[in-house]
């Protein structure tokens, strides 16, 4: 906040950040003053449409005044306890998601890469106390490419050299394998001491990476007959983004109509929520099991400060609400199909972009040039310009995830707005 009567430009701003801040992000030269639904504004009053949604954090659009008047009305009466008491709040909330999601249990904390961790520690408690595996040796497979966080355990099974130069020594005890291989998971499987898959149903941060159809269901087929937890990280792909209520939803094509207790639905052993759970209004994430592998976390075991607050719990029920009383999912199936197709129209005309891959409204496109040059952050700097902001990944991939609130209309907008940009690109 300025505490003083100059008004600070956006210069001045992004001065202030480079001058007092950690040089951790590589922020797009646009700060940011108000949003609402699908639309931001800048300090200057410049109007953009928002492509990233905070990485998916966003989903319900900006400011929803559900979501805000719960904040409101909680952040008025009581914010936090700690778990030392119990608080009137907290037990709504896990009831709420647990019959949500068809779980039995919740366990909340409050960033993705916690609840990832929380995840990682649960596996490993009930391999050890219910499976029998030696202590110390259990294995956890993950997937090359994978984006779960960037706490030194998550790192250590990165393959991002960016995120991972220079901050080790490493956690040991995880096993990689190429990503959608079916074939590569059942001979990791073969090892011993393995106790779970931790993988993320579409690769968001790869650059929106759809497996092949089919891929999670035979994920859940060879991890029962091995004994092996599944546990699917939905921080970024869940809570409607990609055109069901969780992406393992989807995995049967039957789009938005997928609901958790058809029998195509593929149920994971372990659910990892984030983001969008709380609209992207605070900070809370979850870890989502029935009660046998729930059961092995005990009093002093595993907990946060500010995990479970009354504030997190009120307004993660008012994100949900949202997306249950919209009809999100359905929408962001319905505006996903029709933003690819219009892609691929694009794309026909042009050879500066090779190709559209997505589910729902976690889409992506290709850039036709190499990782490492700049054509894809100078096509998001000429979006800017036009009224668009998006982040490119990788390289030569931009992400495009707007709200899932936006409206056909809008869409065609933004669709002219990328087209124009596109057209008229030069490198």
């Amino acid at each position: 906040m300025n505490t003083t009567t100059e008004k600070l430009s956006s210069e001045d701003i992004i001065k202030m950040e480079e001058k007092y801040g950690a040089h951790n992000y590589h922020p797009l030269p646009v700060v940011l003053a108000k949003g609402e639904g699908v639309h931001v504004w800048d300090i200057e009053g410049k109007h953009y449409y928002d492509f990233l949604s905070a990485y998916s954090a966003v989903n319900q659009g900006h400011c929803h005044p559900h979501i805000i008047g719960a904040l409101k009305e909680q952040a008025e009466t009581l914010t936090l306890t700690s778990r030392a008491f119990y608080n009137d709040v907290l037990g709504p909330f896990e009831k709420y998601a647990t019959e949500t999601f068809g779980f039995d249990k919740i366990l909340a904390m409050n960033s993705g890469a916690e609840a990832v961790e929380t995840a990682i520690k649960i596996c490993r408690k009930y391999a050890y106390e219910k499976k029998g595996i030696p202590e110390d040796h259990a294995k956890i497979i993950v997937c090359e490419n994978n984006f779960h966080g960037r706490t030194t355990t998550i790192i250590s099974f990165s393959n991002d050299d960016n995120a991972r130069d220079n901050f080790g020594p490493y956690t040991p005890g995880f096993i990689k394998i190429p990503y959608n291989d079916t074939a590569a998971l059942a001979e990791a499987l073969k090892q011993d001491n393995v106790a779970g898959f931790l993988v993320e149903p579409i690769q968001g941060e790869a650059g929106v990476f759809v497996p092949d159809e089919g891929y999670l269901a035979e994920v859940r087929r060879l991890c029962t007959e091995a004994d092996v937890l599944f546990i699917a990280d939905e921080v970024q792909t869940g809570i409607a983004r990609t055109g069901s209520l969780l992406a393992v939803c989807g995995d049967c094509s039957c789009g938005s109509k997928c609901e958790q207790k058809a029998p195509t639905y593929v149920r994971p052993d372990m659910v990892v929520l984030g983001k969008a759970i709380s609209g992207g209004v605070y900070p809370v994430s979850a870890v989502l099991a029935d009660d046998h592998i729930m059961g092995v976390i005990q009093p002093g075991q595993h907990g946060s400060t500010f995990g479970g607050n009354p504030l997190a719990a009120a307004v993660a029920v008012a994100a949900l609400e949202v997306i249950k009383n919209e009809n999100l999912a359905a929408n962001a199936d319905k505006m996903g199909k029709l933003f690819r197709k219009e892609m691929n129209r694009i794309i026909e005309g042009t050879n500066l972009v090779n190709k559209v891959r997505g589910r729902g409204l976690l889409n992506a496109i290709l850039i036709n040039d190499t990782e490492e040059s700049t054509t894809a952050w100078d096509l998001c700097m000429a979006m800017k310009e036009n009224g668009l902001i998006a982040k490119p990944t990788h390289g030569n991939i931009i992400r495009f995830a707007p709200p899932l609130v936006i409206t056909e209309e809008q869409l065609m907008d933004c669709v002219a707005i990328i087209e124009k940009t596109i057209t008229e690109f030069k490198k």
